[in-house]
C-alpha cells in the first residue's frame, strides 16, 4: 500500500497584502499551517486568526522550535535575499515572492547558500503554471507551431502618486527597480519560460510622471537565440491596464491579455491559413487551471513532500532576473547588452541602477 506523503509543515514571514494569496496557496496544497512571523506581534495575531496559521512569532529565530520545512518569505524586497539565507542555514526549504532577489549578486549568493544547505529555494513566477501557459508550452516542444518568430510583452498597468509614498515603495535599495523589476517581471518571465534563452537587449526606461528614484515605464526590444524578436513593455503609468502577451509562430498566432492573473478564457488562438487543424490542438478540453499562487504551490508542496526539486529554482529564475538587470543597464549605458555580460566587476551585478543615478528628481517631469 502506497503510504501518502507528510504534510509540509509551513511558515509565512511577513504578513501584509502578499501573505494572503501565500497563505491560501499553501492551505489548498494541502500544507500544514503552523507558524506566521511578523515583527508586528498584533498584525501577526490577526493574520494568523484570518488564515489558520496555529502560532506566530517576532523573527525566524524565535520560529526555531516548530520544526518547519519550508518557509514562504512575502516580506518587502530588500529583506528576501538575507532571510533566505537565514533560512537555509536553518535547515528550511524558502519559497520566494517576487522579484527573489535585488540583484545578480544575491542570486548567486542564495545559489551557493542552497548548494550548502541541501535544500531547496522556489521563486514564485506562477504565470508559468495555468493551463494555457503549459499548452503553448507542449505544443511548442512538439513543432507543430513552427518556428517562434515574434510577439510583445506588455505589462500596462496604473500606480497612482500615493502608491509610490508609501516609505519604502520605488527605491532602489529597497524595492530593486520599478515596474521593470517588481510589475511586468512576471509577464516577461512567462515570455523567457516559452520562448527560450534570449541573446541581447537595446532598451529605454524613464521616470516620466511619478515622484519615486527608479522607472516608472520601460521599453524594451528582446533579441532570442532562437532569432524571434520581441518588445517588452513594463509601466505603472497607463491609466487602461492590462497584460498583453502576443506570440507569433510560423503556424499561428497565440495572444494572452489579462490583468493579475489569467485563465483559459483570457487566451486566443489564430491558425495561419492552411493550418487551421491545428485549432482542434488547442481546444483539447485539458482541465482548465488558472495562474496564481496556487497554481505553483500545487507544485512546490508536492515536490517537498516526496522529496523532490520544487519549481520555479534559482537557476530557473536567474534569467528572468538578468534580463531585468539587462534592461536597466541598457537603458541608463545607452548600448546594446547581451545575455552574460553582466558578470562580477559590472556595476550592474550589484545593483540594478549601477549606481549611476540615472534620474535625478529635479530633472523628473514628475
Amino acid at each position: 500500500m502506497q503510504r501518502t506523503p507528510p504534510r509540509p509543515r509551513a511558515g509565512i514571514i511577513g504578513t501584509g497584502g502578499i501573505a494572503h494569496a501565500h497563505a491560501e496557496a499553501l492551505k489548498l496544497a494541502g500544507a500544514e499551517l503552523v507558524v506566521a512571523v511578523d515583527i508586528d506581534p498584533d498584525r501577526a495575531a490577526a493574520f494568523a486568526a484570518e488564515t489558520g496559521f496555529a502560532q506566530t512569532a517576532p523573527s525566524l529565530a524565535a520560529a526555531a522550535d516548530a520544526t518547519l520545512d519550508v518557509v514562504a518569505i512575502c516580506t518587502p524586497p530588500s529583506s528576501h535575499a538575507s532571510l533566505a539565507l537565514e533560512a537555509l542555514a536553518l535547515g528550511l526549504n524558502v519559497v520566494l515572492e517576487k522579484p527573489p532577489a535585488l540583484s545578480l549578486r544575491q542570486m548567486v549568493e542564495l545559489q551557493a547558500a542552497e548548494r550548502a544547505s541541501g535544500k531547496h529555494v522556489s521563486c514564485i513566477f506562477q504565470h508559468r503554471f495555468g493551463t494555457g501557459a503549459r499548452k503553448l508550452a507542449a505544443l511548442q516542444e512538439s513543432g507543430v507551431l513552427g518556428n517562434p518568430l515574434t510577439g510583445f510583452c506588455n505589462t500596462l498597468w496604473f500606480r497612482n502618486q500615493e502608491y509610490f509614498d508609501v516609505p519604502w515603495r520605488g527605491l532602489w535599495d529597497v524595492e530593486g527597480g520599478g515596474p521593470t523589476m517588481g510589475h511586468g517581471i512576471h509577464q516577461f518571465d512567462m515570455l523567457l519560460h516559452l520562448w527560450g534563452p534570449w541573446q541581447e537587449v537595446t532598451a529605454f526606461a524613464g521616470r516620466l510622471a511619478r515622484r519615486t528614484e527608479t522607472e516608472d515605464v520601460s521599453t524594451a526590444i528582446v533579441r532570442f537565440e532562437s532569432g524571434a524578436l520581441s518588445t517588452v513593455i513594463n509601466s505603472v503609468i497607463s491609466p487602461r491596464e492590462t497584460s498583453q502577451l502576443r506570440f507569433d509562430y510560423e503556424n499561428a498566432t497565440v495572444e494572452l491579455e489579462h490583468l493579475y492573473g489569467y485563465d483559459d478564457s483570457h487566451w486566443r488562438f489564430t491558425p495561419a491559413p492552411g493550418q487551421e487543424h491545428l485549432a482542434g490542438l488547442w481546444a483539447d478540453g485539458s482541465a482548465a487551471v488558472p495562474s496564481g499562487h496556487p497554481a505553483q504551490y500545487s507544485h512546490i508542496v508536492e515536490a517537498i513532500g516526496s522529496g523532490a526539486v520544487p519549481p520555479v529554482t534559482l537557476a530557473e529564475a536567474y534569467p528572468t532576473m538578468e534580463l531585468a538587470a539587462a534592461i536597466y543597464a541598457s537603458a541608463i549605458t545607452g548600448k546594446t547588452v547581451r545575455r552574460g555580460d553582466i558578470t562580477e566587476g559590472n556595476p550592474f551585478f550589484d545593483r540594478a541602477d549601477g549606481r549611476l543615478e540615472p534620474w535625478k528628481l529635479e530633472k523628473s517631469n514628475a
